[in-house]
């Protein structure tokens, strides 16, 4: 029943953010059951229109997705101390309409060991927004190109806050030959506030995947982050992820679960503690489980 309730006010919040949106009741003349009733069918259209890649375990995909989906990594970081990350930030994926998707995050739960430990809630990633620009799927040119608008609120505990407002544009987009798959972002992260401290940064993810025997999907992805001020000004970082994801596995109806890990390793900068630590995190482990639907 919450989970009921919980759709109804999201799909709702969907209505109101992009408008243009059908009766929910039925017509008495035509017959036409609603904008909720005609949902999957939707969904159904928007996704026949855009490739059926696998949804990577980092870079954040230009391909419209219904899933729900929960992450949680280990980080160790290069002053001894390991951050468990429980959620990763993630949430529930919904298509609102034929080109559109709206992501409501969950704030994950950290725990850090070994070094000043400590544990509470991190910020809220709380919403994004795609608009999905170009697509076409596999018989038609097997392509996609999207934009993002993502928020994230200051409401983490002391230890985890960045305390401040941040707001990411992104541009992304993805290309496949035949079984092949590369898809890549770039963003800007930028603070409303605190950016003395923590600056603005420029990041780029790409992915490269490929579709192995129908479930496997072996992928490699890098992600580059540089900074502007702050802190960190002039450095930047990079990332590695060698992962598998398994996928898509059938449960009952429209569900269909994935899983996945991967191991992340940092290759740049060398390590420097002050004034602060950086890259953020040597090396780590990810997991990641979704139910599309």
């Amino acid at each position: 029943m919450q989970l009921e309730k919980r759709c109804r006010v999201l799909g709702a919040f969907g209505v109101m953010l992009f408008g243009s949106v059908r009766a929910t009741h039925a017509d008495p003349v035509t017959g036409d059951p609603g904008y909720f009733a005609n949902w999957f069918q939707r969904v159904d259209e928007a996704q026949s229109s855009q490739p059926h890649w696998m949804t990577p375990l980092i870079t954040v995909t230009p391909l419209l997705m219904e899933e729900y989906r929960y992450d949680q990594t280990t980080q160790h970081l290069g002053n001894g101390a390991t951050i468990d990350n429980y959620g990763g930030g993630k949430g529930l994926e919904l298509i609102p309409t034929t080109t559109n998707e709206i992501i409501v995050n969950l704030p994950p739960y950290q725990v850090r060991s070994h070094v000043n430990p400590v544990s509470g809630w991190g910020d809220a990633p709380f919403l994004l927004v795609k608009q999905r620009l170009l697509s076409a799927n596999e018989d038609q040119g097997n392509y996609v190109v999207t934009a993002f608008l993502g928020m994230q609120a200051p409401t983490g505990s002391p230890a985890f806050t960045s305390n401040a407002w941040v707001i990411t544009p992104t541009i992304a987009a993805g290309k496949g030959w035949g079984k092949f798959d590369v898809q890549a972002t770039l963003s800007a992260s930028i603070p409303t506030t605190q950016q003395n401290i923590l600056g603005k940064a420029i990041s780029t993810n790409a992915v490269i995947q490929y579709h192995l025997d129908k479930i496997f999907w072996p992928e490699f992805e890098i992600s580059d982050t540089a900074w502007s001020g702050g802190l960190r000004g002039g450095m930047n970082q990079v990332i590695l992820t060698p992962g598998i994801i398994l996928g898509r596995l059938h449960l009952t109806g429209r569900a269909n679960l994935s899983i996945g890990a991967g191991y992340q390793f940092a290759v740049a900068p060398a390590l420097t503690k002050a004034p602060v630590l950086t890259p953020l995190y040597s090396y780590g482990w990810v997991f990641s489980g979704r139910v599309t639907f």
